[in-house]
């Protein structure tokens, strides 16, 4: 197996009236972005992330996204062999997109788009 050296990842909330609908959504991406050429892609639901324990130092994640009673947060990753190659997987990805769901309205989504944090990174370390 190729080890990823770029990955992008995202921290987002999705309502919990949504979650199945978000699951939909995610599944749907990621048989996009695997069969466009990612390595790997991954949708987590927040399980244990409420209280910090005492020895860490941090914010938790529903504090740090400002998350509300009903809320869950979650944390995804899409890994790619480097940035050019993420590059050219997200530009295949986001033309099938575009074109798929041209009459979408941002509305209908299961979550709120300005409630996502995004970024690309490079793997500094990997076991």
């Amino acid at each position: 197996m190729t080890k990823a050296k770029y990955v992008d990842g995202y921290v987002l909330i999705v309502p919990k009236k949504g979650v199945a609908a978000y699951k939909k959504m995610a599944k749907e991406g990621a048989k996009a972005w695997t069969k466009f050429g990612a390595l790997n892609y991954k949708e987590c639901m927040g399980e244990d992330i409420t209280k910090m324990k005492k020895e860490f130092m941090g914010t938790a994640f529903p504090k740090l996204m400002s998350a509300k009673k009903g809320d869950t947060v979650w944390f995804s990753y899409i890994e790619f062999k480097s940035r050019k190659h993420r590059d050219m997987v997200n530009k295949k990805v986001m033309a099938y997109f575009a074109d798929k769901y041209k009459d979408m309205d941002y509305a209908d989504m299961p979550m709120d788009p300005r409630r996502m944090s995004y970024g690309g990174f490079s793997v500094e370390v990997s076991g």
